[in-house]
């Protein structure tokens, strides 16, 4: 056996091989887990990754010494795909190649953050989704939340009066979601959603996008949804189907998108921007699927929102699919064709299928 046949083939190997513990997390459309299996097939190009965003697999590794469990390091790696959604393969070996160098070059020998150096796979997430990813990752490491989840906690609970919302940490806000499962907090989110002022609901919205709300905050967050929808607030609107847009209930989902594609907050551009990058799975409802493009056709974000929109949607082979069969619809509207014409060429024929 070669020497270079000796070295390790893919991440999972190369961090096996040091005896390192490992986890996988998705830091794409939503923060959430990925097994180990999954993730070493999604490696070796066996399986496509599960959330593509921006044509790339955005993932975390989050590894640590099992002998000593408070040294820990996180691995920030935006992996490109082919068009099938599958890592790349000399992307990968590149990634390793740099990986392997830094970690023989570097002083303590570790695989720490510094292995990550000049890595133009690397990236740093933003404040608040780091934030998350802390959250969780606390959570799943069964370590202490952040020493702001008290003071959350004891807000959302009522047990500090709500003009103090101006005191409450992002981090602290991020622990307990995470933990709505833990605590009674599902209830006492419930309860203070009533007169939770509008900067706190805000900052919550794009955590809650991470986490399957309980039945009960469904419906609350749902009611807040419906209200909104009367008013003037897109951005409202937006953070609120963010907060939705990971519900289990597939049906329900469907029917409060259709409610925001039915409403005058349908054309904002960050209102449709949420729908196509958080709500992508009730697209796959043909109902919902045409009333999204016409209002994308006509809305604020214009013809290069429309063309960058449906070429990340389309990205995914079952929306591909499913969007090709509706620019096929007889019933479109000429903004729509119009629209689908300077993406594709006016002589754009969507082909028939087999």
């Amino acid at each position: 056996m070669s020497a270079e046949n000796a070295l390790p083939q893919s991440l999972t190997e190369l961090l096996r091989s040091t005896g390192a513990a490992l986890r996988v997390f998705d830091m794409g459309r939503r923060i959430g887990k990925l097994s180990l299996d999954q993730f070493r097939r999604i490696e070796d190009s066996e399986l496509p990754y599960p959330s593509p965003f921006q044509h790339l697999a955005w993932v975390a590794l989050l590894i640590w010494n099992p002998k000593r469990k408070d040294e820990n390091a996180v691995w920030f790696l935006r992996l490109p795909l082919d068009e099938q959604g599958l890592v790349a393969p000399a992307a990968r070996d590149d990634i390793l190649k740099r990986l392997i160098q830094n970690v023989v070059n570097s002083k303590s020998g570790q695989l720490d953050e510094d292995a990550l150096k000049d890595n133009p796979y690397s990236f740093t997430p933003e404040q608040d989704r780091m934030a998350a990813f802390h959250a969780l990752a606390a959570r799943e490491m069964k370590a202490a939340a952040s020493a702001h989840y008290e003071r959350a906690q004891a807000w959302m609970h009522g047990q500090l009066p709500v003009d103090e919302w101006p005191t409450l940490a992002y981090q602290g806000l991020a622990d307990l979601v995470m933990r709505l499962d833990q605590d009674g907090n599902t209830d006492a989110l419930v309860n203070r959603l009533g007169d939770m002022p509008a900067p706190v609901l805000e900052n919550l919205c794009p955590l809650l996008e991470n986490v399957q709300p309980s039945p009960r905050l469904q419906q609350a967050l749902t009611d807040l949804l419906r209200q909104a929808l009367s008013s003037d607030d897109s951005n409202r609107v937006a953070a609120l189907a963010r907060a939705l847009s990971n519900i289990a209930d597939e049906p329900a989902k469907q029917d409060w998108v259709m409610e925001v594609l039915n409403s005058h907050h349908a054309t904002r551009a960050e209102v449709i921007t949420v729908i196509a990058t958080r709500c992508e799975s009730a697209l796959l409802e043909p109902r919902v699927l045409q009333s999204f493009l016409e209002q994308l056709a006509q809305g604020e974000a214009g013809q290069t929102g429309f063309s960058r929109i449906l070429a990340e949607l389309m990205f995914m082979p079952v929306h591909r699919a499913l969007i090709l069969q509706a620019f096929r619809q007889n019933e479109r509207s000429p903004q729509l064709e119009q629209a689908i014409g300077e993406m594709f060429g006016q002589s754009f024929t969507a082909p028939t299928s087999h």
